[in-house]
């Protein structure tokens, strides 16, 4: 809920009406740990750990369960990660490795043995291959690779996983243009989560 910066949950099978905070406070913005500012996309893992998107405070909040104190996991309050900006798609693949839809630095950014890096999106921001404009959501399919909702360039782009790790070369291939935005592409993400999927760092275009 970016409006009232706070992430709310309710059980499917609840008959109530009433939801619970999980993180942030109604209402209120902040970049102290128990609040939130314009918070968007969120993923839970397996020990239903929640991961925000803190847009307005250009960070990552990790929620252990039960607890609303966050801890930033990536942005410039956590010394050693990655500078964002405004982000606002986040997820982990099976080895816990993070990626993050970084959206007014216009990339995708993810973590791996050696720490944070930029993987799409890295010479700035256009409509040529290598460019993203105001990317918006990014999902895994079952294969590893990567789907990326490219918003202001009105299409979804696909980047290839390579099977070896020698290569370091990332690539643009479009699959699909529409004239539109595109909003959330979760299912893969689901997916690739639910079958435990570990990705490599290598991405190019088939």
């Amino acid at each position: 809920m970016p409006d009232y910066h706070q992430v709310v949950k309710r059980p499917l099978e609840s008959t109530s009406s009433a939801w619970t905070s999980v993180a942030g406070v109604a209402g209120s913005y902040s970049s102290t740990s128990t609040y939130l500012n314009s918070p968007y996309e969120i993923f839970v893992d397996v020990n239903f750990d929640l991961y925000v998107a803190d847009c307005g405070n250009d960070r990552i909040q990790l929620f252990n369960f039960g607890i609303t104190t966050g801890i930033t996991v990536a942005g410039d309050a956590a010394i050693g990660t990655i500078s964002l900006d405004c982000p606002i798609g986040v997820m982990l693949d099976g080895d816990k490795y993070l990626f993050i839809v970084d959206n007014n630095y216009n990339r995708i950014v993810g973590s791996g043995p050696n720490g944070f890096r930029c993987l799409v999106g890295c010479s700035g921001s256009g409509s040529v291959l290598k460019s993203l404009v105001y990317p918006s959501s990014m999902a895994f399919d079952s294969h590893g690779n990567i789907y990326v909702t490219d918003r202001n360039n009105h299409r979804i782009q696909k980047f290839m996983s390579l099977n070896t790790t020698k290569s370091k070369k990332i690539e643009l291939y479009e699959i699909f243009k529409f004239w539109g935005y595109f909003r959330s592409i979760l299912q893969y993400s689901k997916n690739a989560h639910r079958n435990n999927l570990g990705f490599g760092w290598n991405y190019v275009c088939r």
